[in-house]
């Protein structure tokens, strides 16, 4: 059942999800942007990316995207690629979705030494990228073609003076070994097309992924975060010889003195907490997204410039700077608000069960009668029962023609009707009784099935609309009950049953000692054979009469106590029932609370209380319009008895099949982010409910939440305050209730700047942490992987293409 309670609530998610973007506004990039990966390790990004960036931007179709690699991240994807080693090089572009097939392109490196040399991967690789001619020239002529086709873009971009570049890799991938001449020589094929080209470096560490074979990937990443320092230093300088014509002449790629890239961010899997994010590396493709955004971002006739403004880089990058001139690294933190709708689906669904638990427990005001009725267990219907197993008077009648012993008048009058009956039938009278109405009527009793028909009679009962269910069986029936139990007036009835056929069977004992001519039967003097018969008459209407009289009632109080036995079982078996119901209960409340507390990206308060305000409307709304017993009938949930007899999966299913067609597709459920926000903070309920926030209360906490889970995403050791430089932007409609208060939160306390990214928006809020200053020996990943690095150097391994002399220092 729980899986059952999670594929409905995340089936509900995913459908609001599609639905409630459709309305936001897309923000534009001013700038043409092509993200470069370099790297097989960096290609499970470029996907996610995409996806990201076609959802937030309007003019996303003009954005590139171009991946240097070994073809071993996509080999798998049914895409050709050269075997390493073979000295060619191939461009695969036009690939993917037809949406992406203009703006992804793939360039194999197929010269690359063969990965099981691991000692000198790195050093062979980098040495490879220079020996083959043609693979280099493979390169220029791959970012040319991407350079000629963002020029086909020009039209969704404002300014085409200056194109963002930003590279893409992870720290232990080989490739990044010539990350240098990749992005130099993307630097300079742009510059040919724009007056400037802005490149920044985004460095990911999936620290998880190094579980196995920590001690190479750690040492890797080292090597390349010192290589990394060398790029970054403010004396940094480089020439090589990497634009080659098609006629085989190469020409040299110059950069000047100062750090190799605008800004570069450290971003991790492992948050400044020590924490793993649940979503491994794709939080920070949102930020490197966001992050391109924030700094490309087109400016708005509606742009709202709110506390202290939108993003400065020149600013950002003097603020992280040391009064040495040393440039500090940068990562960063996301976190995300929308609609709780799993959440959501959860609670309405409680509630909605819930409801109609509640309309089974309520049963009208009916007294003995109408319950006895209802069961069928009525006198009348008892009665009428018993009547059909005892077989009418019409064989007692014909016992007047019976044998009779020679006996005259006058001997019987002296006699008593018990001496009578001996002296003219012997024992056939009895014996003609037993075996005619006795015998019969234990018979048909014993093939009357009493219990299965009292329980047909009862789920009969249940299907119509009285209001009576599976609680009110189990109340009825219940001994417990007193008054007002079904079984205490059973029980009542033989009472009083067993009373009267005492009283009757002592009667017909005294009367069985009465004198016969005491009797008022017509009787003739001096006519013997005639008051014989007249007695013999007289004498079967009114004792045998009698009899079938108490072997009525004898019948009916059998009846009654079989009913007595029955109604013991079927409470027990209804209380059950009713039992698994409120286990149901039990368990859809409690998937409904696990589902808040873990909502990590939205606040949980008031959601109990505000849905089960909103359901209980909802039901009466549909039970105003369509009748008390809508959700009784067939086409809602029907009867829950023969639900239950499937399993309590039945009923769930039956549930959730109504809970999706008639309440979450209602219009309250069709809210925005702020609207659900707003109602929920709202809702009325009782003063002495300290559980439910007020609305200053819930935006408190929801702006707590933004910022926690927009922890930065890099851990970092004894990192000291001085150094530290942050800004905080809210991504979001500026309008809202919620950012105008989120804006001046902490306003007279913050030592940070804040701004809003100021987009019309429906599903939710976002928010970016930035964070820079630090060094590469305040990252953990970097202290931790040093005893690594200088080991493996130690035991003869190469991870460098230049010489270590170049290199700084380890710190």
């Amino acid at each position: 059942m729980d899986q059952l309670l999670e594929r409905f609530a995340a089936g509900y998610a995913a459908d609001q999800d599609k639905l409630s973007g459709k309305g936001d506004d897309q923000s534009s990039i001013h700038y043409p942007a092509v993200f470069l990966f370099i790297g097989d390790k960096a290609a499970g990004a470029i996907e996610p990316m995409m996806s990201i960036n076609q959802k937030k931007w309007d003019n996303s179709a003009g954005v590139m995207y171009f991946h240097v690699g070994t073809g071993a991240a996509y080999g798998d994807s049914g895409q050709p690629h050269s075997p390493a080693g073979t000295g060619s090089s191939r461009l695969y572009n036009r690939e993917g979705s037809a949406e992406s097939a203009q703006r992804l392109s793939r360039f194999v490196l197929t010269s690359a030494p063969a990965e099981g040399d691991a000692k000198s991967l790195r050093k062979e690789l980098y040495q490879s990228f220079y020996r083959d001619e043609q693979q280099l020239y493979g390169l220029n002529r791959a970012l040319r073609q991407l350079s000629y086709d963002i020029a086909d873009y020009g039209r969704l971009y404002s300014s085409f003076d200056r194109i963002h570049l930003s590279v893409i890799t992870r720290v232990d991938d080989p490739l990044n070994v010539f990350i240098t001449e990749i992005s130099l020589l993307a630097e300079s094929i742009f510059s040919q097309s724009f007056k400037s080209v802005q490149m920044d470096l985004y460095v990911l560490i999936s620290e998880r992924e190094q579980m196995e074979a920590f001690g190479y990937g750690s040492s890797a990443g080292v090597a390349f975060l010192r290589e990394l320092e060398l790029m970054q230093s403010p004396d940094f300088n480089f020439s090589a010889r990497l634009h080659v014509t098609e006629d085989g002449l190469s020409i040299p790629v110059t950069h000047q003195p100062a750090p190799l890239f605008d800004l570069v961010y450290v971003l991790s899997d492992k948050n400044e907490r020590g924490i793993s994010a649940a979503g491994g590396l794709r939080d920070n493709y949102e930020i490197i997204c966001h992050l391109s955004l924030l700094k490309n971002r087109k400016q708005k006739e509606s742009h709202y410039d709110m506390n202290s403004g939108g993003y400065n880089n020149t600013s950002f990058k003097n603020n992280i700077m040391t009064e040495s001139g040393r440039q500090g690294y940068i990562s960063a933190g996301f976190s995300r608000v929308k609609r709780p709708n799993e959440s959501i689906a959860h609670a309405v669904l409680y509630h909605l069960y819930s409801g109609l638990l509640q309309r089974m427990k309520n049963l009208p005001e009916w007294g003995m009668k109408e319950k006895m009725s209802f069961f069928g267990l009525d006198q009348a219907a008892v009665s009428e029962r018993a009547g059909r197993l005892v077989p009418d008077s019409t064989k007692i009648t014909e016992m007047t023609g019976m044998m009779t012993h020679p006996v005259s008048y006058a001997s019987l009058k002296r006699m008593t009707l018990r001496e009578a009956e001996e002296a003219l039938f012997g024992g056939g009278s009895e014996a003609y009784f037993q075996g005619n109405y006795v015998q019969d009527t234990a018979h048909k009793l014993q093939q009357m099935e009493a219990g299965e028909e009292l329980r047909a009679l009862i789920r009969r009962r249940l299907r119509e609309p009285s209001g009576i269910g599976i609680f009110g069986i189990a109340e009825w029936t219940d001994e417990k009950n007193g008054a007002g139990s079904v079984l205490e007036a059973i029980q009542s009835r033989i009472r009083d049953l067993s009373a009267h056929l005492d009283s009757e069977r002592s009667q017909l004992a005294g009367y069985y000692e009465e004198r016969v001519e005491e009797q008022p039967f017509p009787k003739r003097p001096l006519m013997e054979k005639h008051n014989v018969r007249s007695f013999i008459r007289y004498f079967f209407e009114t004792v045998y009469q009698r009899k079938l009289e108490l072997l009525l009632l004898e019948t009916e109080l059998k009846l009654y106590r079989r009913y007595e036995s029955e109604l013991v079982r079927i409470h027990v078996e209804y209380k059950h029932k009713a039992l698994e119901l409120t286990e149901l209960q039990s368990t859809i409340l409690n998937a409904a609370r696990a589902s808040i507390r873990t909502a990590d990206d939205y606040i949980g308060q008031n959601i109990m209380e505000y849905y089960g305000v909103v359901t209980e409307e909802l039901m009466r709304e549909l039970e105003s319009r369509r009748g008390a017993d809508i959700f009784f009938e067939e086409r809602f949930m029907g009867s829950f008895t023969e639900l239950l007899d499937e399993g309590r999966e039945r009923i769930l299913a039956r549930l959730i099949e109504v809970c999706r067609r008639e309440l979450l597709d209602a219009e309250a459920f069709d809210q925005t982010f702020e609207e659900e926000l707003l109602n929920r903070a709202n809702v009325t309920t009782e003063y002495s409910n300290r559980q439910v926030l007020p609305k200053e209360e819930l935006f408190k906490k929801l702006y707590r939440t933004l910022e926690e889970n927009a922890v930065i995403n890099a851990r970092l050791l004894e990192y000291t305050q001085e150094h530290r430089y942050e800004e905080k932007y809210f991504f979001g409609d500026a309008e809202s209730e919620f950012i105008r208060y989120a804006s001046t939160a902490d306003e007279t306390s913050r030592i940070y700047k804040l701004g809003v990214v100021h987009e019309k928006r429906s599903s939710g809020v976002e928010k970016l942490n930035i964070m820079g200053g630090f060094h590469l020996e305040d990252l953990m990943y970097y202290r931790n992987g040093r005893v690594y690095y200088e080991t493996y150097v130690q035991n003869g391994y190469e991870f460098h293409g230049i010489e270590a002399e170049r290199l700084p220092e380890l710190r």
